[in-house]
């Protein structure tokens, strides 16, 4: 569990500045507390709200920095987005009960 949590501290710190570069858009407001926006999609981008308990999964983590390595912490959507295709992410997500 120790060896995990650094990566959980990462995770999150990536998340908090991805967030507090967009503004706060009606959108923004309808997701519940526990739960977080993500943008995927390779060329169109889709919209999901999936539980922060992805943060703690080390692929999820591997996504996290493949979006840190392409978009920095400006994400064109104003939100976290993920640079893979959206049966990828969705095949990820629903395999840890993200949804």
């Amino acid at each position: 569990m120790a060896i995990r949590m650094p990566r959980i501290i990462q995770a999150r710190k990536i998340l908090k500045r991805s967030l507090s570069n967009g503004s706060t858009t009606p959108a923004s407001m309808d997701i519940p507390k526990g739960y977080f926006a993500i943008y995927v999609g390779e060329q169109e981008k889709k919209r999901f709200v999936v539980s922060v308990s992805l943060l703690s999964e080390p692929t999820f983590q591997e996504l996290l920095h493949q979006a840190e390595e392409e978009f920095g912490y400006n994400h064109p959507m104003g939100g976290l987005t993920i640079p893979c295709s959206e049966d990828v992410f969705t095949h990820l997500a629903s395999r840890f009960g993200a949804f």
